[in-house]
């Protein structure tokens, strides 16, 4: 655990999941101290840092934040997502405690969007593995054929603000856009709406950008795989628990799923000796899809705005 600290006696406290925050967002938090948990938090150092500071406030960019933590800080009112997702923070044990949770709602959507396209044009033009053939010494001009895009359909499961930003690009490269999201309310003219069915039957590319939920763990499976068009292609900036990593394993080596991009694992970080690393038609980026220079300072910003909100609100009522 490695934690630093502003200590001035009699200020409340905000725990940081991190070892730093975007300057603009610390000058927002002027008023606080803020204590940072480190570039690798345990669960356990959160517990422990908490029970040290008792903080007012937690803004999370790594680790959980459950139950135990919340016990330790009984000043705490707000748990702040650096970012959108907030499936590292046991929602029910905060509403149970009366402390809200909040998150930075599409303050990434641009960055996230954008790692979901490169990831499925490299899947598409064979990117990554034609660099590594380059690099051997090979001029594959000759024998290798890339597939387009334009005129394929792509399936989107989770419509909000990367959902949509995809849709848009792939939309603008001449692709049928087809998407399901329970939740989602006027779509846009480039998204026809479909059941999940029809994403599964009818995608030539997969692209998941939902919430992590009980109901949706491992949605991508062998089952799911197998409703799918031979040669499919699957991008995942999402969570990693979406999919069944060993089904997606077997269906890329058989050929069902022609390529794999993917952002997000079951188990981060990868470990070392991890099945995918060595299949050459899975790409594989560590969580990064929402890490820009650009993110960076609006999901801090946006996770700062945030919990200062309720804090303020919190404070006009006592």
């Amino acid at each position: 655990m490695s934690a630093a600290a502003r200590p001035r006696p009699g200020r409340p406290t905000i725990l940081v999941t991190a070892a730093d925050l975007a300057p603009q967002a610390v000058a927002l938090l002027d008023g606080y101290d803020l204590v940072y948990a480190g570039k690798t938090p345990t669960e356990d150092d959160i517990v422990a840092l908490c029970r040290q500071h008792d903080p007012a406030a937690i803004i999370v960019r790594y680790s959980k934040v459950g139950a135990a933590a919340m016990d330790a800080a009984p000043s705490l009112k707000v748990i702040s997502k650096h970012g959108s997702g907030t499936d590292t923070i046991d929602k029910a044990a905060a509403q149970a405690r009366g402390i809200a949770v909040v998150a930075a709602a599409g303050a990434n959507a641009a960055a996230v969007a954008e790692q979901s396209v490169a990831l499925l044009l490299a899947c598409v033009k064979s990117v990554v593995k034609l660099d590594s053939r380059m690099r051997a010494g090979h001029w594959d001009k000759s024998t290798h054929k890339s597939a387009e895009l334009a005129g394929k359909t792509l399936g989107l499961i989770g419509l909000g603000a990367i959902g949509r930003r995809v849709a848009r690009v792939a939309a603008s490269m001449e692709m049928r856009v087809i998407g399901f999201d329970p939740y989602a309310k006027d779509l846009p003219a480039d998204i026809a709406g479909v059941d999940l069915a029809t994403i599964w039957r009818e995608s030539d590319a997969i692209s998941l950008h939902c919430p992590l939920t009980e109901e949706n763990r491992g949605m991508v499976n062998a089952d799911t795989l197998a409703q799918c068009k031979r040669g499919v292609v699957i991008v995942n900036t999402a969570r990693g628990g979406l999919i069944d990593e060993p089904a997606l394993l077997r269906a890329v080596r058989d050929g069902q799923v022609r390529a794999a991009g993917l952002d997000s694992f079951a188990t981060e970080p990868m470990q070392a000796g991890h099945p995918f690393q060595s299949e050459p038609n899975i790409i594989l980026s560590p969580h990064i899809g929402g890490v820009t220079h650009e993110a960076y300072v609006k999901m801090g910003v946006g996770a700062a705005e945030n919990a200062l909100a309720v804090l303020r609100q919190r404070a006009s009522r006592d």
